[in-house]
């Protein structure tokens, strides 16, 4: 059964656009911090800073992979939310409160949240732009509207 669950999972990335991937990484890194917030609670300590180690590696690597050319002011302030929820993470390992787990978190449900609405109005769009394509038929200037003034 397992050996089907991981072929299923491979497969499943395998055939993910670059969004579905980083919603994927997204769900990923909060399953993790809670898992780590869970083991904190249990005083389960190796536990606690494995997953907290998983969650540092999504993190570092939504980090790196941000062109700060192309994403300018976007980009910019993603690198200091991961930026922060790495020192975050970073004062997890000692903690053991919790509360620097539920910081990063909360900031991953909330970014979660926001890239999977845009990938929803942008996956909207796209699909509005694939029909008035298949309406004008291909090589047709796309339909817009026409102002008149009326006296």
């Amino acid at each position: 059964m397992n050996a089907y669950m991981n072929q299923y999972q491979q497969n499943q990335v395998l055939t993910a656009s670059k969004e579905q991937i980083l919603i994927m990484l997204y769900d990923g890194a909060i399953r993790f911090c809670r898992q780590a917030l869970a083991a904190n609670k249990d005083g389960n300590v190796a536990e606690k800073l494995g997953r907290i180690s998983k969650v540092y590696a999504i993190i570092t690597e939504f980090s790196n992979s941000l062109d700060h050319e192309i994403g300018g002011q976007i980009s910019a302030d993603l690198d200091g939310l991961y930026q922060f929820m790495i020192r975050e993470l970073n004062q997890a390992r000692k903690d053991t409160t919790g509360q620097h787990l539920e910081n990063v978190e909360k900031l991953l449900v909330d970014l979660r949240i926001t890239w999977g609405e845009a990938v929803e109005i942008n996956k909207k769009e796209l699909t509005a732009l694939v029909q008035q394509h298949q309406e004008n038929g291909p090589g047709a200037a796309p339909r817009t509207q026409t102002l008149t003034a009326s006296g």
